[in-house]
């Protein structure tokens, strides 16, 4: 059981497609504790995709508050409505930005004993869903922002989506 770091804005992790599990591996079974590990390493934490530890796996693991939840090689099979939301990141601490995502969605997955899921999800449990794996895409929040700004949570500076775009480009990963 591992704490593992999050990798940050601007590592090219972040942008590549992950590649499936086939068999749960001693292996495999130590990603998904770390990534619960790492979950839980700091308070308020909603979920985690294995890439953002730097593990180019399809596994994501969340806790909405409802209880920790294990998704591996989670597809979505239905999607239907929109909702705008604020969303934030782990690989960009401390910023959030609007983003449009369906309302409702019917994932599919299995567990780590093998066995099929199907996840019905609407509302803020349907956002992180899309959210954690859009990431085993390669996909961003960035990537779904319409209005173009991050917002620091602190201060509430508004950062343009271009300069953050700029940033991702030189891989520097702090953000003004």
């Amino acid at each position: 059981m591992t704490v593992r770091t999050i990798l940050p804005f601007g590592d090219p992790l972040l942008r590549k497609a992950c590649r499936p599990i086939t068999e749960m591996s001693p292996r495999m079974l130590t990603l998904l504790t770390d990534l619960r590990e790492t979950l839980y390493a700091e308070p308020g934490r909603a979920g985690l995709a294995a890439p953002q530890i730097g593990i180019l796996r399809r596994a994501v693991v969340m806790d909405m508050g409802d209880g920790f939840r294990e998704f591996i090689n989670p597809e979505i099979m239905e999607a239907h409505g929109e909702q705008q939301s604020f969303e934030a990141c782990l690989s960009y601490p401390g910023y959030y930005g609007r983003v449009t995502r369906y309302q409702y969605v019917k994932v599919k997955s299995i567990d780590r004993e093998g066995q099929q899921l199907i996840t019905e999800a609407e509302g803020g449990l349907a956002v992180c869903l899309q959210h954690e794996i859009d990431h085993l895409e390669g996909t961003l929040f960035v990537d779904r922002m319409k209005d173009g700004v991050l917002i620091h949570e602190v201060t509430k500076h508004r950062v343009p989506l271009l300069d953050v775009m700029k940033l991702a480009n030189s891989r520097t990963c702090s953000l003004p």
